[in-house]
C-alpha cells in the first residue's frame, strides 16, 4: 500500500466519523438521513456528466448496492433508535472489516499475508472494545440486532462495490451512477416525512446536506482506494474512522471512560500500523 492510499483512506475515516457525528447531533435522524443521501446526489451528478458511464458489467452492482444501501439506512436508523449511538457505531464498524476480508477472499479469492490478517483482528477487536462491554450491558437487544445487522449490510454494500468499481472501466463514472441512485431514499424520506422536513429550521437542513457531502466525499475516496489495494485491506483501514469518533466523543460529546476509549484506540492504531506495512 503506498503512503498517498494510505493519507486516502485515513482522511476518508475522519469524514466518515465526521458525518456520522453530525447524524448524533441531529434532532430527527431519519430526516437528516435522507438529507445525506441528498448529499450524495449533487456530487454524484457532477461525476455523471463529467466522467464516462460505467460499463454494462457494473449495471448489477450498481443496482444490487442501491438496494443495500437502502437496507443500510433503515437498519443504521433503528439502532440509533433503540441503542447507544456511541456503543452501536463501534459494534457495526468493527465487525465488518473481518466480514469483508472474509467475503474478498471466498467471492473474489483475494488473500492476505499473515500480516494483513492480524492487522485486520487487531483494528477488529480495538473497536469491539470501544464499544465498552455492549454484548453483555448498556445497548438493547434490539440495538445490538440492528448493530450487528448493519455490519453485515457494510461488508455486503462494500464487496460489492468494491468488485463494481474495479469492473465499470470508469472508477468516478461508477462512484456518480451509485450516488444519483441514492435519489430513491431522498424521495422516500421526503414523501413519508414532509412535515417533518418543513418543520426542520434552515440551519438543520444545511447541515443535514453538509453531512451527505461530506459522507458522499468519503465512500468516494474508499471507492478509488480499492480500485488500487485490497478491499480488505482498505477496508479495515477506513474503520479508524472509530479513533476519530472516539476522539470526537471524548472532546466534543464529553463521553467516556476515556482511559478505556484510548486503550482501545491504541488497540486499533497497532493493527493499522501492521497494515500499512504489508507491501501490496
Amino acid at each position: 500500500m503506498t503512503p498517498e492510499v494510505f493519507l486516502i483512506v485515513l482522511f476518508a475515516a475522519f469524514l466518515h466519523a465526521l458525518w456520522n457525528a453530525i447524524v448524533k447531533g441531529a434532532g430527527d435522524r431519519t430526516v437528516v438521513l435522507g438529507l445525506v443521501a441528498l448529499g450524495h446526489v449533487a456530487p454524484g451528478i457532477a461525476l455523471m456528466v463529467t466522467n464516462p458511464m460505467p460499463s454494462l458489467a457494473a449495471l448489477p452492482y450498481i443496482i444490487a448496492s442501491t438496494v443495500i444501501h437502502w437496507g443500510y439506512y433503515v437498519l443504521l436508523n433503528v439502532a440509533y433508535r433503540t441503542g447507544d449511538l456511541s456503543v452501536v457505531y463501534p459494534i457495526a464498524r468493527g465487525l465488518s472489516p473481518i466480514l469483508i476480508a472474509l467475503g474478498a477472499l471466498f467471492w473474489v479469492g483475494e488473500e492476505l499475508p499473515l500480516a494483513a490478517w492480524m492487522g485486520v483482528v487487531g483494528v477488529s477487536f480495538g473497536i469491539l472494545l470501544l464499544a465498552g462491554g455492549a454484548f453483555t450491558s448498556g445497548v438493547g437487544r434490539g440495538g445490538l440486532v440492528a448493530a450487528v445487522g448493519v455490519a453485515v449490510i457494510i461488508a455486503s454494500y462494500s464487496i460489492v462495490d468494491g468488485i463494481g468499481v474495479r469492473v465499470s472501466g470508469s472508477p468516478l463514472g461508477y462512484i456518480g451512477w451509485l450516488f444519483v441512485a441514492e435519489i430513491f431514499v431522498v424521495i422516500f424520506v421526503f414523501l413519508t416525512c414532509w412535515t417533518r422536513v418543513k418543520a426542520m429550521s434552515r440551519r438543520a437542513l444545511s447541515v443535514g446536506l453538509f453531512g451527505g457531502v461530506v459522507s458522499a466525499a468519503a465512500y468516494g475516496l474508499v471507492l478509488f482506494a480499492k480500485t488500487i489495494a485490497p478491499l480488505g485491506i482498505v477496508s479495515a483501514l477506513r474503520e479508524t474512522s472509530v479513533i476519530f469518533a472516539a476522539l470526537i466523543g471524548v472532546l466534543w460529546f464529553s463521553e467516556g471512560p476515556r482511559r478505556n476509549r484510548m486503550i482501545a484506540a491504541g488497540i486499533v492504531a497497532a493493527g493499522i500500523v501492521a497494515i500499512a506495512g504489508v507491501k501490496t
